[in-house]
Order: C-alpha cells, then structure tokens, then sequence
C-alpha cells in the first residue's frame, strides 16, 4: 500500500471535482445527437495518443505493472461512468448525481465491514452528514423519487467499488496507467454497445432513451468540438481525480467528492441564473463542515 498524503489527495479531488463539475453539464447537449456508444469510442480515440504522450513526458509507466487489477479498476470505473451518463439523458441532474453519491456512504461499508480499516466515528458520521447536505442542496426527497433513480445507484455502487480497488490494489500504479485502463474499458464498452445494437437490430427509442439505443451517427452536427473538448477535460479531470485515490484513504478523499455540489450549482447559476435557496445554502455549509471534520480526524490517525 502506497504512503497516505490525506492533504494532496484533498486537493487532487477538489480539482477533479471543479473540472468535472463543469463539464458534466455539457452530456445532455452531445445526448441529443449522438449515443452514449459512440461518445465512449470517441473517448478512446482522442484520449489515448494524449494519455501516453503525457505519460512520456512526465516519466511515468503507460502500461501496467499488475494487469489484473488495473482491468478490474477500469471495468468498474467504466461501467459507473456509463450508468451515471446514461442517467443525465433522462434523469434530472440533481437526481442524477444523488444517485452517484452514494458511493461515499458505501466505501464506508467496503473498508469498515469487509475490509475492516478503522474508520472512527468521527469520520462515519461526516460521511453521513455530507450525504445529507447533498441531498439537501440536490432538493432530493421521497416525493419527487423515481425507479430510474436506480441507474445512477447502480453507477454509485460500481464507482465506490472502483474507490476501494483503486487505493488497495493499483496504489504502485502510475497515474497515467490507470487512466489509459479507464479510458480504454470506455472505449471496449463503446464498441461492445455498437456492435450489439448492429448485430441484434436495436432499434432507436425517440426521447432521452435514444442516447442508449441510437447507433453510430456522422457527421455529428454541431456536437464535434464539444465532445472533443468534453474528452481532454474529462482526461485532466478522471487524472486528478485517480491520483487522489492513490494518495489518500478511500473513506477520506470520497468526501471531498462532495465538493462537486457545490461547483455544480455555482456554474449552473453562472450559466442558466439557477440559483440556490436557503435551505441549499445550509447543505453547503453541512458539505464543508463534513469535508473539513474528514481531513482533521485524517490527520490525528
């Protein structure tokens, strides 16, 4: 197991959460005209000539030194991805990534019941707390709840699994290796959708489905350099957001995961005027104490 370093992991994934917290948004624009599929190849096409330039020119291994592992990480980052992204197409966002959180709340179980790392009280409370002032930011309640909630769930299960392998299993791998292995599973997964919904006929469900049952389409119309910007930030972003991982406990840096709700909103009322209302204010507030309750019990352990 790698050495923890609970601060630079914070910051990793403060980063990684600004980048893609902004981009995100930018999914149910590309839903419209291509398929999840097809945005996934791309992904792997314009992401893995850069990844392993990056790689030489920050030193780094491009291939992996355990195999096993790194395709198990990336399977399970690949797959929550597609569940998370495939929710926005007809998922409110807020719904969206209350869904995907969860993860935190299950890294939790992971290392305290089966992998059984202290935790601490402190900590599983904070944890807690910061799931609550999502949902409170996120105005999720039992009213407004739908069965297609689980997608994203689904998605939040596989990435808090992806969390726990990441920082026990591949913390000797570089951070280039590990984004080549997601971003490759992106693009196996991508192909593997094309080519089902050529073999068996699929045909395209108008509406939001359309993303997950549409096949290959050209020319892209209008969409192109938007995926193509989408895809080198979506690189800086999943790269900080994996070297937070190898630096700090999972329990710890999933916390700071939070911060994505409060970059969400903000940019959202930037760009559209959404503003937040008092009681979101609160849930912020409960997000930043959670975070900063995490990163000084990290320190006393």
């Amino acid at each position: 197991m790698s050495e923890t370093r609970p601060v630079a992991a914070a910051l990793w994934m403060l980063a990684s959460m600004l980048i893609l917290g902004v981009i995100d948004n930018f999914i149910v624009v590309v839903a419209e005209v291509i398929s999840l599929w097809q945005m996934y190849v791309i992904r792997l096409l314009i992401s893995m000539p850069v990844v392993f330039v990056v790689a030489r020119l920050l030193g780094q291994r491009f291939w992996p030194l355990a195999w096993g592992p790194v395709l198990l990480r990336s399977f399970l980052f690949a797959s929550a991805m597609l569940f998370y992204f495939a929710s926005l197409a007809f998922l409110p966002i807020a719904q969206s990534l209350a869904g995907l959180f969860t993860s935190p709340i299950i890294v939790v179980t992971i290392t305290a019941l089966f992998l059984r790392e202290r935790i601490g009280i402190f900590r599983v409370g904070a944890v807690i707390a910061g799931f609550l002032g999502t949902l409170v930011v996120l105005e999720v309640s039992p009213s407004s709840f739908s069965p297609l909630v689980g997608v994203p769930v689904i998605g939040g299960i596989l990435y808090a699994l992806n969390a726990v392998i990441t920082r026990r299993m591949c913390g000797a791998e570089s951070t280039c290796t590990l984004l080549a292995g997601t971003m490759g599973m992106q693009g196996v997964l991508g192909l593997i959708g094309l080519l089902a919904i050529a073999v068996f006929g699929v045909q395209e469900i108008e509406g939001p489905l359309a993303f997950v049952t549409r096949g290959w389409i050209w020319p892209m119309e209008g969409v192109g350099l938007l995926l193509v910007g989408h895809v080198v930030f979506s690189i800086v972003g999943v790269f900080c957001l994996t070297r937070a991982y190898q630096l700090g406990e999972a329990s710890y840096v999933a916390v700071f995961e939070y911060s994505i709700m409060v970059f969400g909103p903000l940019f959202a009322f930037v760009w559209f005027g959404q503003s937040l209302t008092a009681v979101q204010m609160a849930g912020v507030v409960l997000i930043i104490v959670a975070g900063s309750v995490i990163a000084l019990r990290s320190r006393q352990s």
